[in-house]
Formats: structure tokens, C-alpha cells, sequence
């Protein structure tokens, strides 16, 4: 089984309220994965940290790319979140433009995703989601 591992899962193994590695080590048998729209997420939130705590948090950052097989946007994905994208503006629905784009690396590659914010992606449909909070 493959999962996909959303910014909210790291965000709380990097406030020490998950422990990631309990989790993966769990389910040793499957393959995890990062989006590259996590890598930037992530990023952000060390471009954005103070002096005090930029560095620490760049290093795990760093840390989690260098352990996780990346999903890049490509065409598979760009289609399916055309489809995803289209879907929710005809239901009326509303979930978070990168979100999106997790959601359809899921459909595309066929992957669980997992996440500490089940209210975003409970919006849509078909999607295999699990927390680990």
C-alpha cells in the first residue's frame, strides 16, 4: 500500500505531538510519499520562522526530502485534478488549491493520503484518507 503524507502530519511530528517514525516504522511493509507540494509548504514555513528556530526547522525539512519518495505534478496528475477541480465547482464545493493537488496525486498514483486535517479533504469523494492523530 502506498501513502501520501500531507504538510499536517509533519507539522505535528515537528511540534513533537506525532511521532512519525512510530507510525512508519508500524507500517513497515508499505512506501510513503511526499508531494512536492508539501516540499514547498514545508519550505514556506522555514522561510517564514524566526532566526531562533530556522535553522532546527530547515534541517528537518531537509531531512524528511531526502527520506521520501517525491510525487511531482505531471500530466497524470494535472488531469486528475482538472477532474477533481471541475467536480468540486459543479457540487459547490470548497477545498484548499493545494489540497487539490494532493487529492489528485492520490488519485493518480493510487495512494492512501494521510492527514491530521480530515475536515479539508472529507469534501472529496473517493478519496482514501486516515489520520494519524
Amino acid at each position: 500500500m502506498g501513502r501520501l503524507i500531507d504538510t499536517s502530519i509533519f507539522i505535528e511530528a515537528e511540534r513533537e505531538r506525532l511521532d512519525l517514525q512510530r507510525f512508519i516504522a508500524a507500517n513497515s511493509t508499505d512506501t510513503f510519499f511526499m508531494s512536492v507540494i508539501t516540499v514547498s509548504e514545508l519550505l514556506h514555513g522555514v522561510h517564514r520562522a524566526s532566526a531562533k528556530y530556522k535553522q532546527k526547522r530547515s534541517i528537518k525539512v531537509e531531512t524528511w526530502i531526502r527520506e521520501f519518495t517525491l510525487i511531482d505534478i505531471d500530466e497524470v496528475v494535472a488531469r486528475e485534478h482538472a477532474r477533481l477541480y471541475s467536480g468540486l465547482k459543479v457540487a459547490g464545493q470548497s477545498v484548499g488549491v493545494n489540497d487539490q493537488w494532493l487529492a489528485a496525486s492520490c488519485f493518480a498514483h493510487d495512494l492512501t493520503l494521510v492527514t491530521a486535517n480530515v475536515n479539508e479533504f472529507k469534501r472529496v469523494s473517493g478519496l482514501c484518507v486516515e489520520t494519524w492523530t
